[in-house]
């Protein structure tokens, strides 16, 4: 099946179905792909290989002000987006469609308008669903009614797909095609469906952070004596935090954890929790002031990405080609996980629902 990415970043949906034509579930084939950042262009096109057939968007609001770009498209089944999620999260102003970013979603309705793949599948922040009392969700749900597309969807939290990190995300599957009505679009579901043969595919899997963490890093990945006070702090008095280190589910990560926030926002490891696979665990016996002498690190960018489902591979083939660490960061944290998407396409195949 054909398939377009849009708001590709470093291509979490295009990996997920890399490995579900691996496994021999079903065939992909990515046609074309949209991305606005340059330093995550660099990384996909260090991991994945762009024929010569495939279309690079670029600018998805200037490649679809022409109508004739859109229909020049090569013809796709499957169209995804994790389309921009910072005007509908809790981070951000919640903005929503007043605001450009969230105007992006028009930019997909203007491709299905012309296109009108069989099947649609996006994902965007938590958030999505309360945000304007719901209005909002409903004006994306009623577009894609417009269009002729039945709508399903929900939230899927990473950790349920063997990925050890607490991310709620909204995914949107779409259809035209009529499905009986027995049909049930459920992250429980899909996740129990999953659980029954992850062992027996080739996505990457951990039960906890440790199962990532390596053992040696190098020293820049360490904090300061300085700034550890300041991370372990649980708040000021105009915010109250509860800042603990060691988490066996990292926290959700975030396109700005290259700045590093507080621990209750952000992930840290001691040292001597990494060495003990979680056996020593200072959290349990220490004050925060006797945590702050103890060696402490934030994640590698190859660790983030793992909790993401990328293999280590990526960082390394982003990194020759001269991706930084902070761009690495940025795009960990944009990213979709790899397992969740793999996990729902995997049974909407199997249920007959994606069909070739």
């Amino acid at each position: 099946m054909n398939h377009l990415e849009l708001f590709a970043g470093i291509g979490g949906f295009r990996r997920a179905m890399d490995l579900l034509t691996k496994d021999k579930f079903m065939d992909f084939s990515c046609v074309g792909f949209s991305e606005i950042d340059p330093k995550a262009i660099m990384t996909y096109k260090a991991n994945f290989h762009i024929s010569s057939n495939e279309i690079e968007m670029g600018d998805i609001v200037s490649f679809t002000k022409d109508e004739e770009n859109i229909s020049a498209l090569p013809n796709f089944g499957l169209l995804t987006g994790g389309f921009p999620c910072q005007t509908f999260s809790m981070m951000g102003k919640q903005a929503g469609f007043k605001e450009d970013r969230g105007q992006m979603f028009f930019r997909i309705i203007d491709i299905l308008k012309v296109k009108k793949p069989k099947y649609v599948l996006l994902e965007n922040v938590k958030n999505l669903r309360t945000h304007d009392k719901g209005r909002t969700l409903a004006r994306i749900e009623t577009e894609l009614k417009t269009l002729g597309y039945n709508v399903y969807m929900d939230v899927f939290n990473t950790s349920d797909f063997h990925l050890p990190q607490t991310r709620n995300r909204v995914l949107i599957f779409a259809t035209t095609e009529i499905i009986n009505s027995n049909f049930d679009f459920s992250s429980k579901l899909i996740a129990e469906n999953f659980d029954k043969i992850y062992r027996n595919t080739s996505v990457l899997h951990f039960d906890t952070v440790l199962d990532v963490l390596f053992k040696h890093v190098d020293k820049k990945y360490y904090l300061s004596e300085r700034i550890k006070p300041t991370l372990l702090a649980d708040g000021s008095a105009k915010f109250k935090s509860k800042s603990d280190i060691n988490m066996y589910i990292a926290r959700p990560l975030t396109a700005t954890m290259h700045k590093m926030h507080r621990a209750c926002q952000d992930n840290y490891y001691s040292q001597d929790f990494i060495n003990s696979n979680g056996k020593i665990n200072p959290v349990k016996t220490m004050t925060k002031e006797e945590l702050a002498k103890l060696d402490i690190r934030k994640l590698t960018p190859e660790e983030a990405f793992m909790l993401q489902g990328f293999p280590v591979e990526f960082v390394e083939n982003a990194k020759k080609n001269k991706v930084a660490d902070g761009a690495l960061y940025k795009q960990a944290g944009n990213a979709v996980s790899v397992n969740t998407i793999y996990a729902t396409l995997l049974y909407l195949i199997q249920n007959n629902i994606i069909k070739d």
